[in-house]
């Protein structure tokens, strides 16, 4: 199918779904590029009132310069039309980002606040035919204010292709769509991230044999949190048919804080699915034009910091922080297999090839930590472009964390699965699926061999379920 835009509000968080990780194409609805050329000529008459009125005006991005720059003279702009910021360089982004940022950017020029024509917006949204290939973007070195430096590459070639007036150079490289599209990318992954979440601990709280008295519906009206009552349920809900015998003293406070752990996770997903929900519709262009209305039949423009997108990196390191507490988590359950008298005995038997697995599970722990750093206003500019933004540094910290859960949960789900198949325990039904998948890739067996590898395979099929099938 084809999405059609109209209106920035029907750029959502679903569409970025379908047209970012489906790679559904775009289109312009024709009411949205009538609005973008009568902005586009409204815009030009407002430049020449202000100059005919005061030839001193200071018109960013027309009579002046970006950042640092001087003076222009608008009647003889000898300036290249080509961008001139594609000077980052680095690993790339997958293209579902850069998809992402894509359709994030229409955003700014669908109701005419670009000031752009309406042939511009309609290149942009062409680059999102599926049969066309991604420019490359890098995911590193992007430390400028706002995201000039990623953006320049990403539309490098549309200006090559296209003359870009004064006004639409910048309403190209200027803004922060970048951040949505991050920021959108996260959240997608955590609503598929927290199920698998979810999965793997109630199958290790069911090979343990915990009480499940901690996850009652009695303590839902207890804490009054929405997001810890939703874990609590999702906990239920996997243990419906649990076994009936189950430790005789509490259990480990691994397990009994385990819905209030798995509650901060929604939590930091609702928030990541606002910021992302908020910033994919928002005007963030500088300089930002007004369209005219009864009161200024020309519009207006100024100079903004929409370009900075604060909401997104904190988002982002709320779901990345999440993601490593359920790591330290993770590893408070691997232990608990091999002190336990109810598993260890079960998974004394695969001593060659289970046991070293608490190691393996502290190292991807302490990976996470260390990842773990918040995303700070940056220091590190100069002139007019003082403060930099920082979400691509908290995106790229937040995917190498979660890849890093990915692992602690193939460990936890494998010595969960062989410890109830050891015991001769019954698996849950909503948790059939994900056992038989633990078997699939690491087998039973007390044979000497290489786990890492099936552990890997085990891993790599847990990411299957959180991105596409054809992105990395």
């Amino acid at each position: 199918m084809t999405v059609q835009l109209e209106r920035r509000s029907e750029i959502t968080l679903d569409v970025f779904e379908r047209v970012a990780w489906q790679r559904e194409p775009v289109e312009i609805a024709p009411a949205a590029m009538a609005v973008m050329d009568r902005s586009h000529d409204a815009f030009a008459g407002y430049v020449a009132d202000r100059l005919a009125s005061d030839p001193d005006a200071q018109i960013y991005a027309i009579t002046f310069g970006p950042g640092d720059a001087g003076a222009v003279d608008p009647a003889n702009d000898t300036r290249p039309t080509k961008l001139w910021t594609a000077a980052s360089f680095g690993e790339p982004l997958p293209d579902r980002v850069v998809r992402g940022i894509i359709l994030a950017r229409l955003a700014n020029f669908i109701e005419g606040h670009a000031a752009a024509r309406s042939v511009v917006a309609t290149a942009i949204a062409a680059m999102l035919d599926p049969a066309v290939p991604m420019p490359s973007v890098p995911a590193h070195g992007n430390g400028g204010a706002g995201e000039i430096l990623s953006l320049g590459h990403l539309f490098y070639d549309l200006s090559e292709r296209l003359t870009l007036e004064p006004k639409e150079r910048m309403a190209v490289i200027n803004g922060s769509p970048g951040s949505a599209a991050l920021a959108a990318d996260i959240a997608l992954v955590a609503r598929r991230r927290t199920a698998l979440a979810e999965s793997v601990f109630a199958l290790s709280v069911e090979a343990l044999g915990s009480p499940l008295e901690a996850y009652s519906a009695d303590v839902d009206a207890l804490w009054g949190d929405e997001h810890e009552s939703a874990a609590l349920r999702s906990i239920r809900d996997l243990l419906l048919d649990h076994r009936p015998q189950r430790m005789a003293r509490q259990s480990p406070v691994s397990h009994r804080i385990l819905a209030r752990v798995l509650g901060r996770l929604r939590r930091a997903e609702a928030e990541a699915e606002s910021a992302a929900a908020v910033s994919l519709a928002s005007v963030t262009d500088n300089p930002v034009y007004i369209p005219p209305d009864a009161t200024r039949p020309l519009g207006t423009v100024f100079s903004t910091g929409g370009f900075h997108n604060s909401r997104a990196p904190s988002a982002i390191d709320g779901m990345a922080f999440a993601w490593t507490d359920l790591c330290q988590l993770a590893e408070r359950h691997t232990d608990q297999f091999f002190q336990h008298p109810a598993t260890a005995p079960l998974l004394a038997a695969h001593e060659f090839g289970f046991k070293s697995l608490h190691m393996v599970m502290n190292g991807w722990a302490e990976e996470a930590r260390s990842l773990a750093q918040p995303s700070l206003l940056s220091l590190g500019a100069f002139g007019q472009n003082d403060v930099p933004s920082q979400t691509f540094p908290a995106w790229t910290k937040a995917i190498s964390i979660g890849r890093c859960l990915d692992a602690s949960l193939a460990i936890v789900a494998t010595l969960a699965a062989h410890a109830l198949a050891a015991g001769g325990q019954p698996v849950p039904r909503e948790l059939r699926a994900l056992s038989g998948e633990v078997h699939e890739h690491v087998p039973a067996g007390r044979e000497v061999r290489r786990r890492g590898p099936e552990l890997e395979a085990l891993t790599h099929a847990f990411r299957r379920r959180m991105f596409p099938p054809d992105l990395p």
